[in-house]
């Protein structure tokens, strides 16, 4: 029977940690605490459905949008990934109206207005495209719709 490295009690051939002064042991492996998750696994219990509605979440819906473009999973599934590319676009005139028009407006009060009110109105098509999703309803926004469409129909 091997002995601690470190206090000198007796461990197990395969024990990972020492019982009296949890030592890492050289001979063991951690067991794992439960069943290990990948992110397939996740990707496998979320629904079509629930995925398209996560692409719309304000401010970090395009990670989900992310990641529903790179996965196998919703590689076919045209309603999805049209979705997950009007969420980045909604994203991409949010970075717009922040990084870019905010600057620019800040300096004058009058025009510090306007960049605020396109920050808000990019907030309320996110807030509408997120209720209309969860209904069920496949809405296009005017301009960024045509565009998501593009980017669905290119993929093929």
């Amino acid at each position: 029977m091997p002995f601690c490295t470190q206090c000198g009690s007796q461990v197990g051939a395969d024990t990972a940690f020492c019982g009296g002064c949890g030592a890492r042991q050289a001979g063991g492996s951690p067991k794992p605490s439960g069943p290990q998750k990948s992110a397939s696994d996740f990707l496998n219990t979320v629904t079509p459905h629930n995925a398209s509605v996560l692409c719309y979440v304000p401010v970090v819906g395009w990670i989900a949008c992310i990641v529903v473009l790179a996965a196998n999973r919703f590689r076919n599934d045209r309603d999805v990934r049209f979705h997950a590319f009007q969420g980045l676009y909604i994203f991409v005139i949010w970075l717009f109206a922040d990084w870019v028009f905010g600057p620019i407006t800040a300096y004058a009060e009058a025009t510090r207005f306007i960049g605020k009110a396109l920050k808000a109105m990019v907030l309320c098509a996110w807030i509408f495209m997120l209720v209309k999703t969860s209904q069920g309803a496949m809405f296009r926004l005017p301009i960024i719709g045509e565009l998501a469409d593009r980017s669905v129909s290119e993929q093929k």
